[in-house]
C-alpha cells in the first residue's frame, strides 16, 4: 500500500508537437491530463503558433523538456539561457522544467546527448550547476536518468549511483524515463527492475516513457519513434506496483502518427494508473476494517 505523493501535475501525458496541432485541437482527448514541450523549439515564437500554444496552456497542465541545457558540459552554463526558460515558464504557467542528465556541447551545440563520467567529481560539479539553475529560476528542476550507449571514459561508480548523488548533492527531482532504463539493461547487461527500485521514490516529478529501435541484440536505440513495446509496458507496471501511480507522458517525437493511434497508448497509461490507484484504494479499505 501506498501513501499517495502529492504531485504538481497527475495522470497520463502527451508531447505537443507542431505536427499534431490542428488534429489535437479538433480531437476529444479526455485521457490526456497534461502536455509537455521543448522550451528551445517555443522561445521567442510569435504568431499563429504562439496563439496555438497559448489555446493548449489554457486547456492543459504543462511540463517543459530541455533539449539544450548540457547540464554536464565543460563549457560555462548559459545563465542567459536560463533566464529566458524562466521568463517562458512563468509566461505559459508551466508547472515543472525537467531537463538530461547528459551533455549536449562545449564550444557549439553537438547533435547527440551524451554521457557524463560515472564519477564523485562529476557528480559534484553537475549537483553544482544544477543548484545554479534552481537558483536562477527559483524552482527545483527534474533531471532525467539518460540512455546511453557507452559509458563515458574514467567512470568508477555504477550508473544508478551516480545517478543518486547528483539528485542528493542538488536536492533537485527526477524525471524516471521508463523506456531509457530499459534500454541501458539491455545495452549494458543489468535487471531493469532492480534498478529501478534503486530510485528514490520521494524525488519522482514525473515519468516517460516511448518506443525505441532494435538496432542488434545486444543494441537498442532510444528514438521515441515507434510503438512502446510490451517489455517497457510491463516496467511500467512494476514501477506503479513499487513506487505508486505517478504522472506519465508518452514521448512520440517523430514517426508520428494519427491521434487516435497516440491516444491508444495513452489510454494503456492511464489503464495502468487506474489499476494501481484502485488496488491502493482496496488495500487502505481492508486495513481501515481490519483495524
Amino acid at each position: 500500500m501506498h501513501q499517495q505523493k502529492d504531485y504538481k501535475i497527475h495522470g497520463a501525458g502527451l508531447g505537443l508537437r507542431r505536427d499534431s496541432i490542428k488534429e489535437l485541437l479538433e480531437s476529444p482527448t479526455p485521457q490526456v491530463s497534461f502536455m509537455e514541450v521543448a522550451p528551445e523549439n517555443w522561445i521567442g515564437v510569435g504568431g499563429t503558433y504562439c496563439k496555438q500554444l497559448r489555446q493548449f496552456t489554457e486547456r492543459y497542465d504543462f511540463v517543459c523538456h530541455g533539449l539544450s541545457l548540457s547540464i554536464g558540459g565543460p563549457a560555462p552554463l548559459d545563465e542567459a539561457f536560463v533566464k529566458q526558460i524562466g521568463a517562458f515558464l512563468k509566461q505559459h504557467q508551466i508547472k515543472i522544467y525537467s531537463e538530461h542528465l547528459t551533455y549536449c556541447s562545449d564550444d557549439g551545440h553537438l547533435y547527440d546527448l551524451l554521457p557524463i563520467p560515472f564519477t564523485e567529481e562529476a557528480a559534484d560539479y553537475v549537483a553544482d550547476r544544477i543548484l545554479r539553475v534552481q537558483d536562477i529560476l527559483g524552482q527545483r528542476i527534474a533531471m532525467e536518468n539518460a540512455s546511453y550507449y557507452t559509458p563515458a571514459p574514467g567512470s568508477e561508480m555504477a550508473e544508478i549511483d551516480f545517478i543518486n548523488a547528483v539528485l542528493n548533492k542538488a536536492d533537485c527531482d527526477l524525471l524516471i524515463d521508463i523506456n531509457n532504463i530499459y534500454v541501458n539493461s539491455v545495452n549494458h547487461q543489468y535487471d531493469p527492475v532492480t534498478f529501478m527500485q534503486g530510485l528514490p521514490t520521494e524525488r519522482i516529478a514525473y515519468a516517460h516513457i516511448a518506443g525505441h529501435y532494435n538496432e542488434a541484440e545486444d543494441l537498442i536505440v532510444d528514438t521515441h519513434g515507434a510503438d512502446v513495446i510490451e517489455s517497457v509496458w510491463d516496467l511500467l507496471d512494476k514501477a506503479y506496483q513499487h513506487f505508486g501511480v505517478f504522472p506519465t507522458l508518452l514521448e512520440r517525437d517523430f514517426n508520428i502518427p494519427a491521434v487516435a493511434e497516440l491516444l491508444t497508448e495513452v489510454d494503456r497509461i492511464v489503464h495502468y494508473q487506474n489499476k494501481w490507484t484502485e488496488n491502493d484504494q482496496r488495500s487502505i479499505s481492508s486495513s481501515q476494517q481490519t483495524s
